[in-house]
């Protein structure tokens, strides 16, 4: 018996013999070729080839998975369409005379090599691993290669694979793909999103090397620990049997706490609401009992087109999500694009450091002739449900009023174009260390703040999450983290508006404790979070909390030591 850590990407248990998904040979030797028209032509027949196939994958996923997973292979056939990228290997086949494998690799080498390079933000880890993902489908074509076909599989299996791509975990079938085990990839790749959709445990991030895993061995995954076991004792396996019984036993308990109200066993009400990138996602987060939507990423209205959305596709968007929420409140992000977000069809400059750079409210500030839409747009749906608008990475106070101004004029003219517009209200996204600081000023210019802790954590600890050399850094229990975070709560307090997060941690189970003491209002996440984390509200006294959230900011000077604080209180509740 072998154990080995990853990071737990899809919640669940299973117990089934390995499948090692292995990439087939696409080595290829670069040389010379005397036709280039009948090379390039030969590239555009396994181009074809592959969007034909990329064409049935992405209907199969539509069916299966609904629209947002299947806009994976929307976006995969728009790079296979991409004239610039078309042109670049035509013109290395032509220029040097060489085969179009060769063309292919180091144009698309390139490209990721740029994406690579630059911080590792999801999305554009997301846009390399799209890339690479259909080189080798066109690279099999031009081969003779068959990929393999993961929806073959016949037999209850722990997939044990490198690296996944999008196209192969949309094919798995859940009744037989009972976990996955990959030493790529986290939690919000395509491939472990995907996952919790299937309901299929993932660890990724595997902590060993993957060839010690031979075909057939018995593999626990366990999605809720990250713990990986190969080839267990019985009674280890008798052991996780039992787990996997409470877990579907709690999954059963947890159902019941759709449909009840969040309330603390002393009476307080925070708000549990969802995180949502697409109407599409609105399913998941009603389905779990959300009380609002407490962040819609407007910017995949952007990232899913070829171009600018118009005003009116953004306004039947948007109304579509408040017409379902019926009535609850909806808080839409103004779009968080450029910058570390590049839109093929926007000419926006290339950065060394997207993340400190043009993007956010500092591109709509400049951009105005692209914000002023999508406002008309926000500002119209808001006649149909409870809408707020925050603007993100808001840096200064300038930024601030600006945005609100150009907010107003817009409604102004709306109106006198008899327009209906409802009462809309204004938050910003602290995101930005210097906002955080002076939240007791912003909070006389908004009606509420949201704190985004993805980024705000790393600004603070000045360590990039995704960079696993530093990922150690990357401390959301860090004490510096915590003050920061009661210091917005408490000014949010002061001023008489109400605090709210949106970040990846407040869905934490150890970190909620702390903020409900610290009074956080409303708790924006994940929809598969909201059930449990319901649960662990329920069970807590907020007066306990509140000393708990005292202690951890102003006695602990670790993350280890904030955690033990956390455990302590729990186990005294």
């Amino acid at each position: 018996m072998t154990t080995y850590k990853g990071i737990a990407a899809s919640d669940g248990i299973a117990i089934a013999s390995a499948f090692r998904l292995t990439e087939p040979d696409l080595s290829f030797k670069k040389h010379s070729i005397d036709d280039p028209d009948r090379e390039i032509r030969r590239f555009h027949d396994a181009i074809d080839i592959s969007k034909e196939e990329l064409l049935t994958i992405q209907q199969r996923t539509l069916e299966d998975l609904g629209r947002h997973e299947a806009e994976v292979f929307k976006a995969h056939i728009a790079i296979l369409s991409d004239p610039e990228l078309l042109t670049r290997i035509e013109t290395v086949i032509r220029r040097e005379h060489v085969n179009a494998e060769a063309a292919l690799g180091e144009v698309t080498d390139s490209y990721i090599k740029i994406f690579n390079s630059m911080t590792d933000n999801d999305y554009i880890r997301q846009r390399s691993s799209d890339i690479n993902d259909v080189t080798k489908r066109v690279l099999s074509h031009l081969l003779g290669v068959k990929l393999t076909d993961p929806a073959l599989i016949n037999r209850r299996v722990i997939i044990i694979a490198h690296d996944l791509t999008p196209s192969n975990t949309a094919q798995f079938v859940p009744n037989y793909v009972k976990g996955i085990v990959s030493d790529m990839g986290g939690r919000t790749s395509h491939s472990a999103i995907m996952s919790r959709t299937l309901e299929i445990p993932a660890v990724v991030g595997f902590k060993g090397s993957l060839a010690e895993i031979k075909n057939g061995d018995t593999v626990i995954v366990d999605g809720l620990t990250g713990n990986v076991i190969v080839n267990p004792r019985q009674d280890e396996i008798e052991q996780y049997q039992n787990k996997i019984k409470k877990y579907r036993n709690r999954k059963n308990q947890l159902s019941s706490f759709k449909n009840q109200t969040t309330i603390s066993s002393d009476g307080k009400h925070p708000i549990l609401a969802a995180n949502i990138g697409t109407p599409d996602d609105l399913t998941a987060a009603i389905e779990n009992g959300a009380e609002g939507i407490g962040l819609f990423r407007t910017e995949f209205l952007y990232m899913d087109s070829d171009q600018l959305p118009t005003e009116d596709e953004q306004f039947s968007a948007y109304k579509d999500v408040l017409q379902k929420m019926k009535g609850k409140p909806v808080i839409m992000r103004t779009a968080d694009i450029g910058g570390d977000k590049d839109l093929p069809y926007l000419d926006t400059p290339k950065e060394a450091n997207p993340f400190l750079g043009y993007r956010a409210i500092r591109m709509s500030l400049d951009r105005t002739d692209i914000f002023k839409v999508q406002l008309r747009a926000l500002l119209r749906a808001s006649a149909f449900g409870d809408l707020s608008v925050m603007f993100p990475m808001i840096t200064t106070i300038n930024e601030l009023k600006r945005a609100k101004n150009i907010l107003e004029q817009q409604r102004q003219q709306l109106i006198s174009a008899d327009v209906a517009v409802g009462h809309i209200k204004i938050g910003i996204m602290v995101e930005v260390p210097a906002a955080a600081i002076l939240a007791d000023q912003f909070a006389n210019e908004v009606d509420f703040m949201s704190i985004g802790t993805n980024d705000l954590i790393q600004y603070v600890m000045a360590a990039d999450r995704g960079n696993k050399r530093v990922s150690y850094l990357y401390q959301p229990y860090n004490p510096a983290v915590l003050r920061l975070i009661k210091s917005i709560i408490d000014a949010c307090h002061e001023n008489g508006i109400p605090a709210y997060m949106c970040g990846e941690m407040a869905g934490d189970q150890t970190a909620i404790p702390i903020l409900f003491g610290m009074g956080l209002n409303e708790f924006s996440m994940s929809a598969t979070s909201i059930l449990k984390s319901r649960a662990l509200i329920k069970g807590l006294d907020s007066r306990e909390m509140v000393t708990l959230a005292n202690r951890t900011v102003s006695l602990a000077s670790t993350s280890e030591q904030v955690v033990h604080y956390v455990h302590q209180a729990l186990e005294a509740e």
